[in-house]
């Protein structure tokens, strides 16, 4: 397993405390145009309400990624190709922010 998914699973693992996982999660999906949308729920995390800067890179139509805060979630899109650079741009500035807030990072 790449080291993105075990860094995913473990800032997962460390929520789950038999009431985040039934409000909160992480979905990964994809897109039509073709392309990876990806929701994770900062809500009952330390990373509620912090801001991010928007990641927002359109080379071309096969060859973009969007990331940014909507609410109490990380929300990212990108072409088939940036599914690990979605989920990096989360997990470091998760884990920035972690660090931040006296909290282990993931």
């Amino acid at each position: 397993m790449s080291d993105t998914l075990d860094r995913l699973e473990k800032w997962y693992r460390n929520r789950c405390d038999g009431e985040w996982e039934h409000q909160w999660g992480v979905r990964i999906d994809t897109l039509d145009n073709p392309g990876w949308t990806v929701t994770i729920d900062l809500g009952g995390t330390d990373l509620a309400g912090q801001a991010w800067p928007e990641l927002r890179v359109d080379r071309s139509s096969t060859d973009w990624i969007r990331c940014w805060i909507e609410g109490s979630q990380f929300r990212g899109c990108g072409d088939p190709g940036k599914l690990e650079q979605i989920l990096n741009y989360f997990l470091e500035r998760a884990e920035r922010g972690e660090r931040g807030c006296g909290v282990e990072p993931a």
